[in-house]
């Protein structure tokens, strides 16, 4: 094979998936897509019109009308893309804890998958894409030409989204922010529908002991090396 034209990173929360993406679609000049933050928009705005995330019916309707649009970025706060919901810039809101808590609910709604995996597996089929979520080398786009799962341990992943927060002036405990995640690996990993889990034939990397350069660096050296075995079959 040559370049993988479409790339799918799954992974549970703060494993490094989004940084990832985004450095790698830069490097590779392909568009980064977060099919993660439509999940979080629709958790923001359900919780924001007091619907339960336990109301399936509600929370389909909700995905189904939502006035959703994902841009590039239009402010330089280090943000990798704008996300509008109903006309309003919500991109950092979608990072709240109690959004943490509730989205994995609020996704396990077969309704809400279907109504937000098609728009996303339309996206990734136009190829030259870098994909992130929980379910894109299982479910959105198994096709995928490269598939990356990335892990690390509870309490890493906690500090990192901890930061995050903190570093952004939100009023968070580093308890608060392990339980909210604790909570969501369980949920993600034992939903019905598109649970949390590696592709049968994905890359899985444990990113515990890896910073982010680390991280690039080895997909990078994964790509190249898939791409030089692609020309001696090609040969």
């Amino acid at each position: 094979m040559g370049t993988p034209l479409r790339i799918a990173i799954d992974g549970p929360a703060a494993s490094g998936k989004s940084t990832l993406a985004q450095r790698l679609a830069a490097h590779l000049g392909y568009t980064y897509i977060d099919t993660g933050v439509m999940y979080r928009a629709v958790t923001w705005a359900a919780l924001r019109r007091g619907i339960s995330p336990e109301d399936a019916e509600a929370l389909t309707h909700l995905a189904e009308s939502l006035d959703l649009d994902i841009q590039r970025p239009t402010v330089a706060d280090g943000r990798p893309y704008t996300v509008i919901v109903e006309g309003e810039d919500v991109t950092w809101e979608l990072r709240r804890p109690e959004v943490d808590a509730a989205v994995s609910q609020v996704s396990a709604h077969p309704g809400v998958r279907q109504a937000l995996s098609q728009r996303q597996r339309q996206l990734g089929l136009r190829g030259r894409v870098v994909m992130v979520g929980r379910d894109i080398g299982t479910v959105v786009l198994p096709e995928a030409d490269l598939k990356i799962y990335l892990d690390a341990d509870l309490e890493t992943r906690a500090r990192r989204r901890y930061q995050e927060l903190r570093e952004r002036g939100q009023a968070v405990s580093f308890e608060e922010v392990l339980e909210a995640m604790r909570q969501r690996d369980a949920l993600d990993q034992g939903r019905e529908v598109a649970p949390l889990r590696p592709a049968p034939d994905a890359v899985v990397l444990d990113t515990t002991a890896l910073d982010i350069e680390e991280v690039f660096q080895k997909v990078v050296a994964l790509i190249e090396a898939r791409c030089r075995e692609g020309s001696r079959v090609a040969r």
